[in-house]
């Protein structure tokens, strides 16, 4: 029964003082602090209840109730013998409330307290205060604080995200508020410390690395910066896109962050110095090993090798662009020597020595995989034995994958000076379906899901994302497993002996057999091709949709291909849809049934092969003239070129299954490079021609009894074969190059322009349309509302006039 309490009654509510003081947020190496709301909960007051609503049980509140506090403190929810005691609401006058569990008039249990300003704490309370595990979440700048509490302070494990995006962050040990003991931080840069800390700063032993300065420090800290025994390191690279990484490497003491005492450096060329440092230069006595394997071993002054001048005394030597002058003056050694001293001395402690055309281009790519996943599958007990059995069966075919590896990677890219490059998921692609692992029931994109690892869900299908060996061994073995577990269930070792089957029948008879129409023409063909990657790729995303739950990658499927040339009306009398139906199918397991693949998802390298297949049908007849004027006009050209077995080549569909080469444009960059125009091609080519047989002339010359120099007649002939030849193949370099600008160019870019523009505005005549219906709604609305308004004027006139005339004698 509810009543109102007649009697004033004292309650007691103890709360807490404590803050919420965040760590230090740190800047690079520097801390700052941060700005949290500090709010502090209010403290120990007396309540003196002026209203209550509610139970209450021989005179006492109990059971259900709210009651008003002076001071304007509201509290709803359960009563027991006249204290809050149970699930209840406090809400204090200044806004801030806890709603969770009480026992006897105290916050205990499970509760959460919401600030005016929206902040929260979400856990366990004791007493009053965050005691236990909990959540923080500032709703000023988006910080938030998820693990333990003591006293409401942060102790125990827990992490820390420092901002809404949560790319600021420290996981680990707190103590009292501070980040104290093991824990990882992760800058707003992306630089990630793991290690020791104390009072909010790097103290200990910990590594740290700078992601964009390509640098890596290990050892020990002292007040946030490198104090003691360590190791830092200067990662390289020789080229962009260069999969050999090299690196400078300095092991020894430091003092306040800079090289100071003895240590070592062993330069990316291969030069080593061992000896004494002073703030960060060598300094004192120290020995100089060339990569030659000269050794200086002497006196250091800032830098600078201490050697004797013609008076006897002791000089440094010179540095910047005077360097090889005066070693040339004063040393005459061989070539050789003076070049390794000049680079070496140019480029003393963070420039890498340069490297000479004799360097040996090495592939070494870290082997370990990542098959966390499959382990899953297999028997705890089993694991080691099975990650053994697995990388027996890497290691003995290490030679074939690295070559595969290699040969894949560089498909499209011209000589470089280690010749070694990153595969790209587009190269990954081509090497999988060279090997047909799509005829075994699992599609690309699935294998693309399978190893995502901790990919966005925009750059899970990248065709540009670079692959080291070890994600391209990753895969493989993924895509081992899934073909083949039901088939070796009986084997010993399963991933083993699944991954072993894939390599023998089917990546090694079919690895390095290129198909496919982007990689089969020549470099130039293939460059000419790859300019128009970036926007197909901007198209294939267009068209990709969200797949089912519980997947959020984007992806498109045959059917959306063919929807697309339909609406863009690409398709005609040559370019057919039963032709392009040919074209989807050709490397299909079943060709002959279309149907079955219409629904399986593509990646962008089945997207992209499949339009060029189309440039090569529907531009026929627009390169027909060009055909013409570029083929030889002799009679026997003109023979070939009408004979029955030409047309008949002509009329048929081009196939993924034509003659593979190892050079092609590179794909593992998202630039777009101009368009090659085909008569710079042509020039170049031609240009070359003059060069090789003048040379072969001469060779044939200066050769008595050569087959050649019996008869110049005979030279002769052979000489305009040689050209015939290389004017044959460039006209169709050419004509292949003009039908892909026409497709392109002509066709297919303007369609899905035009198919946006008018996309677009439907969705603004729709908004607009729907815009005029609202607003006219509105309106009829609001005559309405006036119709009614003025019905009830007059009639309640009316009434009046009524009521006046019957009060009228």
């Amino acid at each position: 029964m509810k009543q109102i309490a007649k009697e004033r009654e004292t309650v007691k509510l103890i709360s807490c003082s404590a803050r919420l003081k965040l760590s230090s947020l740190d800047v690079e190496e520097e801390d700052q602090p941060e700005d949290d709301g500090a709010y502090q909960l209010p403290a120990l007051f007396n309540l003196t209840v002026q209203r209550f609503e509610g139970e209450t049980c021989d005179g006492q509140l109990h059971g259900e109730g709210v009651a008003c506090y002076e001071g304007d403190h509201v509290y709803k929810g359960k009563f027991s013998m006249g204290l809050m005691d149970g699930s209840g609401v406090f809400t204090w006058a200044g806004g801030l409330k806890y709603e969770g569990e009480f026992v006897c008039n105290m916050p205990l249990g499970q509760g959460t307290y919401t600030w005016p300003d929206s902040s929260s704490y979400k856990g366990e309370v004791y007493n009053g205060v965050r005691h236990g595990s909990g959540t923080y979440t500032c709703a000023k700048n988006g910080m938030s604080y998820r693990g333990q509490w003591h006293q409401s302070k942060r102790h125990g494990k827990g992490a820390v995200y420092y901002n809404q995006d949560k790319t600021s962050w420290y996981k680990g040990d707190w103590v009292k508020n501070n980040r104290e003991g093991w824990g990882v931080r992760c800058y707003p840069s992306g630089n990630i410390y793991s290690g020791e800390w104390k009072n909010n700063v790097r103290n200990g032993e910990g590594t740290m690395r700078w992601l964009k300065l390509g640098q890596r420090y290990d050892g020990q800290w002292q007040d946030g910066v490198q104090h003691g025994r360590g190791t830092q390191t200067w990662i390289l690279r020789r080229m962009d896109g260069s999969q050999y990484c090299q690196s400078n490497q300095y092991t020894g003491d430091f003092v306040r962050g800079q090289r100071h005492g003895r240590g070592s450096f062993s330069y990316a060329g291969g030069a080593i110095y061992e000896g004494e440092w002073k703030n960060d230069k060598k300094h004192g006595q120290g020995k100089f090993t060339f990569k030659d394997g000269r050794v200086f071993d002497g006196e250091f002054v800032d830098d600078q090798m201490m050697t004797p001048n013609l008076c006897g005394n002791r000089a440094p030597t010179p540095h910047g662009k005077h360097l090889a002058t005066a070693i040339l003056k004063t040393v005459m050694i061989n070539d050789v020597t003076v070049r390794f001293l000049f680079f070496t001395l140019l480029y003393p402690v963070t420039g890498v020595v340069p490297m000479s055309s004799e360097d040996v281009s090495i592939l070494g790519p870290d082997m370990s995989v990542n098959i966390e996943r499959l382990m899953e599958k297999i028997p705890e007990r089993k694991r080691d034995a099975e990650r053994k059995q697995m990388e027996f069966v890497m290691l003995r075919h290490n030679k074939e994958l690295k070559s595969i590896y290699s040969f894949y990677s560089r498909l499209g890219h011209t000589q470089s000076p280690d010749n070694t490059f990153l595969l790209s998921r587009m190269q990954l692609w081509r090497l999988l379906k060279d090997c047909n692992i799509h005829h075994h029931g699992i599609t690309l994109t699935q294998l693309d899901l399978y190893t995502r690892e901790d990919a966005a869900p925009a750059e899970i299908h990248s065709p540009f994302t670079p692959m080291l060996l070890c994600r391209l061994l990753s895969c493989l073995a993924v895509a081992a497993y899934h073909i083949y577990h039901k088939d070796m269930v009986s084997q010993k070792y399963l991933l083993a002996a699944c991954f072993s089957k894939l390599l023998t029948d089917d990546i090694m008879p079919n690895a390095m057999i290129v198909k496919g129409f982007l990689f089969k023409q020549p470099e130039c063909s293939a460059a000419v091709s790859v300019n128009y990657l970036k926007k197909c790729w901007e198209v294939y995303q267009a068209y990709c949709r969200v797949s089912a739950a519980p997947r959020d990658d984007l992806t498109m499927t045959w059917r959306h291909l063919l929807w697309m040339f339909k609406e863009f009306h690409l398709l005609d009398n040559k370019l057919t849809t039963a032709r392009l139906l040919e074209i989807i199918t050709a490397d299909s397991p079943d060709p002959s049934d279309p149907s079955s693949c219409l629904d399986l998802e593509i990646t962008f390298l089945e997207f992209f092969e499949a339009l060029l297949g189309s440039a090569e049908v529907k531009c026929q007849q627009v390169s027909g003239g060009l055909e013409e004027s570029l083929s030889p006009s002799n009679t026997e050209a003109e023979a070939t070129r009408n004979s029955p077995k030409e047309e008949a080549s002509e009329k048929n569909l081009p196939t993924t299954n034509s003659p593979p080469q190892t050079t092609a444009a590179p794909v593992n960059s998202s630039d777009s490079p101009e368009v090659s125009s085909p008569k710079s091609v042509e020039a170049e080519r031609s240009s070359n021609t003059p060069e090789l047989s003048t040379a072969q002339d001469l060779e044939s010359q200066q050769e008595p009894g050569h087959p050649k120099s019996e008869s110049a007649e005979h030279t002769g002939e052979g000489q305009d074969g040689q050209t015939k030849e290389v004017e044959a193949k460039d006209s169709q370099l050419e004509l292949w190059i003009q039908k892909i600008h026409q497709f392109f160019i002509h066709f297919f870019f303007p369609a899905f322009d035009h198919h946006q523009l008018v996309t677009s505005n439907m969705k603004e005549e729709k908004l607009r349309q729907e815009a005029q219906r609202h607003i006219a709604l509105v309106k009829a609305q609001q005559r309405a509302r006036l119709k009614v308004h003025w019905e009830a004027v007059e009639r309640q006139d009316n009434n009046d006039a009524v009521v006046e005339a019957t009060e009228k004698p």
